[in-house]
C-alpha cells in the first residue's frame, strides 16, 4: 500500500514536472504546435497533446485556431502561453516621482502611473503617494491585487536582504522603511525591493541597449552617480546589497563630478539646481566656453570611477544612463577617450534608450524572474492559479 501511494506521488510529480517544462517552451515560443512543442521539450507527441489540452483547461494556454490555408489536410492547432493568467508591478520610487507600470507575464505593459513627490517628502508622506499610486494602477486597470504575482519596488541606496536602505539613501528618512512589510498588508505575493542601478541594468539586459551581452556596467548617471553589475548573465548584488557603489569612494571623484555642470559660471540665477545640468548641456551644444569646460570636467571625473569597474570587471559593454543619458551626444565620445588612457581593454560605450522608466521597467523584469522562479520550484499552483481561461 504504502509503495503505491509513494507511486502515486511520484507519477502526480512527473505529470507536474512535465507540464511545467510544456509552459517553459510556451514562454520561450510565440506560438507552437504540438508536434514543435514535443521537439523543444523532448517529450512525446501524444504526452505533449495531452499536457497542453489540460494547459487550456488550467488557464495557462489559449488555443489559436488555424486560419484559413491551401494545404492539403487539417492545419495543425497552435498553442500560446496565456500571458494574461497574471499580471506584476514594477515600480520606480524617486526623489521626485513614483512611477508604476503593471504588466502581463510577458512584460507588456498595461497601466502607467506617475505621481510626483516633493524631494523633501517625509517617509509617512512618500509612502502614502506611493499607496495611492499603486491603488489608482490596480484600480484604472481593472485590476486588483489579487491578480498581481509579484511586485518590486525600486529605491535609491544599496538593499540589504530585509529590503531595507540602511547604509546610505538621499530619501529622507527612508533608512527607518521597512517596505515589505508595508506592502504586505495591500499585497500577498511576493514583494522584493531592489537598489535603482541594478534594476535599471536589468532593464537594459532586457530591453535596452545591452540586449546582445552578458558582462554589463550600467551607470547611472545624473546629479548622483552609481552603477549596477550584471556579470555572466547575472544580476551582482554583493552580501549587503552595496555591489556597484564604487561612488562611496571619494577618490575615484563620482561624487563631486556633477557639481562641475551644477557650479558652472554663467547658469543663470533663475534656473533651478535640478534643471542646472540641463542648462550646461545645451549651453555646451551651442558652443558656450564655460558649459564646455564643466562638460569635460565632468567627463573626466566620471571616467575616473567608470575605469575602476572595467579594470575589475572587464565588461563587454558599458551604458550610458539616467537622467544625463539625454546629453549623451556630448558625453561618450570623452569618456571614451579617457577610458583609452586608464583602461587595458576599452569596452563598447553605448547610450541608454530606456529614458525616466528605466528603474520601472527593470522592477517589472525582476519580478517576471520571481515568478519563473516560483512556477518552476512550486508548480503551477504558485504564485496563484490563473482564475479562469479566456476564449481563444
Amino acid at each position: 500500500m504504502a509503495d503505491q501511494v509513494i507511486a502515486g506521488t511520484d507519477l502526480s510529480r512527473l505529470r507536474e514536472l512535465n507540464s511545467l517544462t510544456v509552459v517553459r517552451a510556451l514562454r520561450d515560443q510565440p506560438l507552437a504546435t504540438v508536434t514543435e512543442l514535443a521537439k523543444l521539450t523532448g517529450l512525446s507527441r501524444p504526452a505533449v497533446d495531452v499536457i497542453a489540452q489540460g494547459l487550456v483547461t488550467g488557464g495557462w494556454a489559449t488555443v489559436v485556431e488555424p486560419g484559413a490555408s491551401s494545404t492539403v489536410g487539417r492545419p495543425a492547432r497552435r498553442y500560446r502561453f496565456r500571458a494574461t493568467a497574471g499580471h506584476v508591478i514594477g515600480v520606480d520610487v524617486g526623489a521626485h516621482k513614483i512611477l508604476a507600470l503593471l504588466a502581463d507575464l510577458d512584460g507588456n505593459v498595461v497601466h502607467t502611473v506617475r505621481s510626483a513627490v516633493a524631494a523633501d517628502a517625509d517617509p509617512g508622506e512618500r509612502l502614502a503617494a506611493l499607496d495611492e499610486t499603486l491603488a489608482a494602477c490596480l484600480r484604472e486597470a481593472g485590476k486588483t491585487a489579487e491578480d498581481i504575482w509579484a511586485v518590486t519596488v525600486g529605491v535609491t541606496g544599496p538593499v540589504d536582504a530585509t529590503g531595507r536602505t540602511t547604509l546610505f539613501t538621499p530619501l529622507p528618512g527612508w533608512r527607518t522603511v521597512d517596505l515589505p512589510a508595508h506592502l504586505s498588508g495591500r499585497f500577498t505575493c511576493p514583494i522584493i525591493v531592489e537598489n535603482d542601478c541594478k534594476l535599471a541594468a536589468l532593464a537594459e539586459q532586457w530591453r535596452g541597449a545591452a540586449r546582445d551581452a552578458n558582462d554589463i556596467v550600467f551607470l547611472l548617471a545624473g546629479m548622483r552617480t552609481g552603477a549596477g553589475l550584471i556579470i555572466d548573465g547575472i544580476l551582482r548584488r554583493g552580501y549587503g546589497g552595496a555591489a556597484g557603489e564604487i561612488g562611496a569612494l571619494k577618490a575615484v571623484r563620482w561624487l563631486a563630478a556633477p557639481s562641475h555642470l551644477e557650479h558652472c559660471p554663467g547658469v543663470p540665477a533663475t534656473v533651478s539646481p535640478d534643471d542646472a545640468a540641463a542648462w550646461v548641456f545645451n549651453a555646451a551644444r551651442d558652443g558656450n566656453r564655460d558649459a564646455r569646460t564643466a562638460v569635460n570636467r565632468y567627463v573626466k571625473d566620471l571616467a575616473v570611477g567608470t575605469a575602476a569597474l572595467v579594470l575589475a570587471l572587464d565588461p563587454q559593454i558599458v551604458v550610458f544612463g539616467g537622467g544625463f543619458s539625454r546629453s549623451a551626444d556630448l558625453v561618450l565620445d570623452p569618456l571614451r577617450r579617457e577610458l583609452r588612457k586608464l583602461c587595458l581593454r576599452v569596452p563598447d560605450v553605448r547610450a541608454s534608450t530606456l529614458g525616466a522608466e528605466i528603474v520601472a521597467l527593470g522592477a517589472l523584469r525582476l519580478a517576471l524572474i520571481e515568478v519563473d522562479q516560483r512556477l518552476l520550484t512550486a508548480g503551477l499552483s504558485a504564485p496563484v492559479a490563473p482564475r479562469r481561461a479566456e476564449p481563444a
